[in-house]
């Protein structure tokens, strides 16, 4: 006797969204993102919670931590994304970061600390509005609410603490 089981995998997606259980687990994950054959970006992960059998709402999820090595298409630039949870939203592109977020970029040696960190990834921007760290070469910036595109250039701090040194045009 031979017997089988098959289940339709749109239920099961359905039953694992209902019970709010991923879709997929993956521990100690390593992901290398292309564009044209050039490698543009590198996401690491001791776990990783699949969500995307959402319909309103699709995510991953990365509740012990996250590193994002992005990489400049003129040159061999990268900056450097870590923080201890994140949130990443497929349809609209926007990642939520928290807990000790460090975004550094290597080229221009500036560094970004905050505990929580929104990026759009289609306008690459950073956004939030919690207390924050900007370390350049010439200064340091402290405040509360900033925004910059994600190589830290072109910032917008808001509520300033500290000097700043400007150039004026």
């Amino acid at each position: 006797m031979l017997f089988s089981c098959t289940n339709d995998s749109k239920k099961v997606r359905d039953f694992l969204a209902d019970k709010n259980l991923p879709i997929g687990v993956a521990k100690d994950a390593y992901h290398v993102y292309k564009d044209s054959g050039r490698v543009s970006s590198k996401l690491i992960t001791p776990l990783l919670h699949d969500f995307t059998n959402r319909k309103n709402h699709p995510y991953n999820e990365f509740p012990i931590g996250i590193k994002i090595i992005n990489f400049s298409k003129k040159s061999n630039d990268s900056v450097t994304i870590t923080g201890d949870y994140a949130l990443s939203y497929s349809k609209t592109q926007v990642s939520e970061i928290k807990g000790n977020v460090v975004v550094v970029n290597h080229t221009e040696k500036s560094r970004l600390e905050t505990e929580r960190l929104l990026w759009d990834q289609k306008t690459a921007y950073f956004y939030s509005e919690k207390a924050f760290v900007l370390t350049t070469p010439t200064s340091i910036v402290r405040g509360i609410g900033f925004e910059c595109k994600e190589d830290l250039s072109k910032h917008l701090a808001k509520n300033v603490i500290g000097d700043i040194e400007t150039n004026e045009e």
